[in-house]
């Protein structure tokens, strides 16, 4: 197996291992090449704006992960061109198709970035190139390149020698991409002057000049085809514009999985609704799933569940379904023996039914997800797995909710090896499933927009303070809505969930889609049209993320596939729009405008050390206060929120400039204290204290407070923390006399809180 995989940067094992099996390439394949520009390809890829370009590094690898090839391409936005600066297989690999399959990925890549293709090749000319030996793998390449309709520009001094006595100066070569339209003489001069000065430093001025205004032709010439007489498009000939952007992935064995009892929504018919409106839209690309072994399932899945799951459906056979009747919570350690009585060991409901269809559907839907993230990995920029049955609701040791294996989640591990990942669950229902497989970790972000808990399945999570544990604190975002909404308040939620995903900054984004937020559905109670799935789509799609979509509910067959065609078309707008980049700024420009504020209630690992700087440089606290305010950050780390203590956060860049701690008093009917509210000296005297005090206030209200306690030093060094207490409504209640040390008691402020109306 041969996979082209876009490496976007050094954040994780197999991509440095990529970007260093690169530059060994690199090294064995170009000996001349400077060592400085080899070893800055990890720079080159995570630092676009040093670099005045983006790197994109393209690698051919086998199943077992070994890099066979390199391309290397670089996108220049400012101009709107691209420019492949390397492409070659490793030492003893010519032949077998390697060098093809990265060119014409290059070539996608290219024409997805809306540019031509630019690249230097050395000449075939014996003017130019005295060697005989050199001069045929000159030709050798030329002709490569020709196939594809790339040919050296004509009519220009790119291919003069710097200095004197050298030879084999290079052609500068166009690849149009199939377009018949040439480009004219000043955008060429403008890419012929960026190679030459950010590619080449130091190189003399007045060559460039001389370069850059030999380009007279406009629009440019190609040189006449020397080597291909009728150029025959080879396989993988970049596909016109207008044609299938989105890679679709379909279970095709879901139909097995039929279940006739009255009520069970998740039917055949309702992928068989999804692509009669999706089938004639021209925006998909149809491709086979491929199969993978069950290691991927196992990596997410406690094997013992999987074991069940197949054994179980296999006794069931195809003619009856075995539902859960016994649910053995209060002893999980000694599961019962019986086959049928175990069931409810491992599922969560009574509606999840076991059998031989459940088990092959269920199992093939994996693939269609495994099959649509490695079309990711490849460089697609959206892919689609259409499955049945769904996935997020399957946690590591249990299944339910229609759900057996968890597509999305197995999907998202796969992808995590090679970057960040983020998961954006959309459907009416919690992805507990997500959430529970990464609750723990901080390389997938998982976050869920999603009925209230206290009315919509599964009932037991979901709620806003499941933010993560450990290093995974910070990393899980539920936004549970009321039971009814406008789409307009809908798509708030998914706009801020958006905005979490942005700050996290992932390589790969997976969307769990459900359509049962759609009016009319019966398993929801929202009110989302046509129109409104498709500015759904669109905002996601803006957000440029290479993005795999992997489906989940959605049962209102009648509307439901003019729901997916609405949504599709708005994901693909709304991505194709995003491509479109912004020019790179200037290294060194000076800010304009002041960063924004912004807010979190979830606490991360690095919080700790952040927590502690900021209460430190207020200069108010001592050294055994600072490490009490680092002590309570670390509790909720390692304990969630069984901890007690609850936070606000406020960050302007990447700093953390104020926060607040809070939490309910233990034995108490509605009593809350504050611990802890801190502003950076940079920040104090701007009002920044009252905005953190007042989430706090409305956070406690929220979970149920009565009344809020505080407390102070009564010496004259903290009458500005007892007049701003005063301020926020809290009345003196108590004081301690000599409560710190003599003279210096302890003054407890307390604010009744009105009833919410």
């Amino acid at each position: 197996m041969l996979r082209i995989r876009k490496v976007a940067d050094a954040t994780t094992a197999a991509n440095r291992a990529a970007i260093e099996a690169a530059q060994k390439i690199m090294r064995e394949q170009f000996s001349g090449m400077p060592e400085a520009d080899i070893a800055k390809l990890p720079d080159q890829l995570s630092n676009p704006l040093k670099h005045r370009f983006v790197s994109r590094l393209f690698v051919a690898e086998n199943a077992r992960d070994q890099t066979l090839g390199v391309a290397l391409l670089l996108y220049f936005p400012d101009i709107g061109f691209s420019y492949l600066e390397i492409i070659s297989t490793a030492k003893g690999r010519m032949g077998g198709g390697i060098g093809a399959a990265l060119y014409e990925r290059v070539r996608e890549e290219a024409r997805a970035l809306g540019t031509q293709l630019y690249f230097e090749c050395l000449p075939d000319d014996p003017a130019l190139s005295p060697n005989p030996e050199v001069r045929a793998a000159n030709a050798a390449r030329l002709k490569f390149y020709e196939r594809y309709g790339a040919r050296p520009i004509a009519n220009t001094a790119y291919e003069t020698s710097v200095a004197a006595g050298d030879t084999d100066p290079p052609y500068l070569v166009l690849d149009p991409l199939g377009s018949n339209d040439l480009p004219g003489r000043d955008t060429v001069r403008k890419v012929a002057r960026a190679i030459l000065e950010r590619k080449y430093h130091g190189l003399p001025p007045a060559y460039v000049q001389t370069v850059v205004d030999s380009i007279k032709d406009d629009p440019v010439a190609l040189r006449p085809p020397l080597y291909v007489r009728s150029r025959r498009a080879p396989k993988g000939e970049v596909r016109p514009a207008g044609e299938a952007r989105i890679a679709l992935v379909l279970n095709d064995e879901h139909t097995l999985h039929h279940v006739q009892d009255r009520g069970y929504v998740e039917a055949p018919v309702r992928i068989r609704s999804i692509m009669a409106e999706l089938q004639p839209s021209g925006l998909f690309e149809r491709l086979p799933a491929k199969r993978f072994t069950d290691r991927h399932i196992r990596a997410v899945h406690d094997g013992r569940l999987v074991d069940y799951i197949r054994k179980a459906c296999l006794l069931a056979g195809g003619r009856k379904s075995i539902y859960p009747y016994v649910f053995p919570v209060r002893n999980p350690a000694r599961a019962p023996k019986d086959e049928t009585v175990l069931a409810g060991y491992y599922c969560i409901d009574t509606f999840t039914p076991l059998n031989e269809s459940a088990y092959l559907a269920a199992r093939s839907a994996v693939d269609c997800a495994l099959t649509a993230a490695e079309k990711v990995l490849e460089g697609a920029g959206l892919a689609y797995a259409l499955v049945r049955p769904p996935g997020h609701h399957a946690e590591t040791r249990t299944f339910g909710g229609f759900c057996y294996f968890n597509n999305a989640a197995i999907a998202a591990n796969l992808l995590s090896r090679y970057g960040k990942v983020a998961i954006i669950d959309i459907d009416y229902h919690h992805g507990n499933g997500q959430q529970e497989v990464f609750y723990s970790r901080s390389d997938v972000l998982t976050v869920s927009v999603h009925g209230h808990p206290s009315f919509a399945y599964p009932y037991f999570t979901g709620f806003r303070d499941e933010t993560g544990i450990g290093p995974g604190a910070g990393y899980n975002l539920n936004l549970p809505l009321p039971e009814h909404i406008t789409p307009e308040q809908h798509r708030n939620a998914v706009a801020e969930a958006l905005r979490r995903v942005k700050r996290f900054g992932p390589a790969y984004l997976v969307v769990s889609l459900g359509f049962d937020t759609a009016r009319g559905d019966p398993t929801g109670t929202w009110s989302n049209r046509g129109r409104d799935f498709e500015e759904l789509g669109r905002m996601v799609g803006a957000q440029n993320y290479p993005t795999l979509v992997v489906q989940e509910g959605g049962y209102r067959v009648r509307t439901l596939g003019s729901n997916a065609r609405n949504f599709f078309a708005g994901l693909a707008a709304g991505h194709a729009a995003a491509r479109q980049a912004v020019p790179i700024a200037q290294v060194g420009a000076p800010k304009t405008t002041r960063e924004v504020l912004e807010w979190r209630s979830a606490v991360m690992a690095d919080d700790v050390g952040r927590v502690r700087a900021l209460v430190a440089n207020t200069g108010m606290f001592g050294a055994a206060e600072v490490d009490i305010a680092a002590e309570l950050v670390t509790e909720r780390l390692t304990k969630g929120i069984r901890s007690g203590y609850h936070f606000v956060l406020a960050e302007r860049g990447s700093g953390l400039v104020a926060y607040a701690c809070y939490g309910p008093i233990d034995g108490t009917q509605g009593s809350f204290d504050l611990y802890w509210i801190a502003v950076a000296p940079e920040e104090q005297g701007r009002g920044l204290g009252t905005q953190v005090y007042a989430r706090a206030e409305a956070a406690m209200r929220r979970a149920g407070a009565k009344r809020i306690y505080a407390d102070t030093s009564s010496s004259d060094r903290y009458a500005g923390t007892r007049g701003f207490y005063q301020r926020m409504g809290f009345k003196e209640d108590a004081r301690l006399s000599d409560f710190y040390g003599p003279g210096d008691g302890k003054v407890i402020y307390v604010k009744e809180l009105a009833p919410l109306t």
